[in-house]
């Protein structure tokens, strides 16, 4: 019988495994990750890091195992609960993922939106995190009159601006310079430094230096030592 009342862990992981007909994405995966831990999450491309992070949001359902997420296991979660779980998480795509017919503003207010939030508080919250992001000046600006950084930073803001629990960063860097990759880095340590729980995923070896943070490699869907 799994304990889920660890109270040092927002995330814990036994024996988990992902499919996709004859394809093994991730086999026999084992980890905890503690609250406010900033993790990463590294290995080649198709080593699973993406796959890893759906499961975790449940994106996608494990083929096998079990997933814990601050005391919620996944296998159990009925369908009416997946809003709750998901509002534990912001999730950072390298791809920005940004609604090209909404402002900056706007595509980060979706998020309070969704939560039923007041219109007033809306307001607020939104510019406080463009303010922090450094992103406030351009609210009224559309994505696609943003660079690749900009973009990024507005991820950054929306990702945030829900107060999650843990923050999912998949490839943030990865499309970026260096300068722009810097500063995407520091708001995610600020974010960890104010008590959220980080996971990147990265192939980006620059980036694992920096930090000294733990990282979980993975090799064709297996984690190795």
């Amino acid at each position: 019988m799994i304990d889920g009342n660890d109270k040092n862990s927002i995330i814990r992981m036994f024996h988990v495994h992902k499919q996709y007909g004859a394809k093994k994405a991730l086999i026999d995966i084992n980890f905890d990750v503690s609250k406010n831990e900033f993790l990463f999450i590294t290995g080649p491309s198709g080593a699973g890091k993406s796959t890893l992070l759906k499961l975790l949001y449940f994106g996608e359902p494990v083929s096998e195992g079990q997933i814990l997420i601050d005391g919620m296991n996944l296998s159990r979660i009925s369908r009416n609960r997946t809003p709750f779980l998901r509002r534990k998480f912001g999730i950072i795509f390298q791809d920005y993922k940004l609604i090209p017919t909404k402002t900056v503003f706007d595509n980060v207010a979706l998020v309070l939106e969704a939560m039923g939030k007041k219109r007033q508080l809306i307001q607020k919250k939104v510019n406080s995190v463009l303010r922090m992001v450094g992103m406030e000046e351009r609210s009224k600006s559309f994505p696609q009159s943003l660079s690749g950084g900009e973009q990024q930073r507005v991820a950054v803001a929306r990702a945030v601006v829900g107060v999650p629990r843990i923050i999912l960063a998949d490839e943030p860097t990865g499309s970026l310079d260096s300068e722009s990759a810097n500063v995407i880095v520091d708001l995610l340590k600020g974010f960890h430094t104010r008590g959220g729980t980080v996971i990147v995923a990265t192939h980006d070896k620059e980036l694992l230096r920096k930090t000294g943070s733990r990282i979980i490699h993975l090799k064709e869907g297996r984690q190795i030592k």
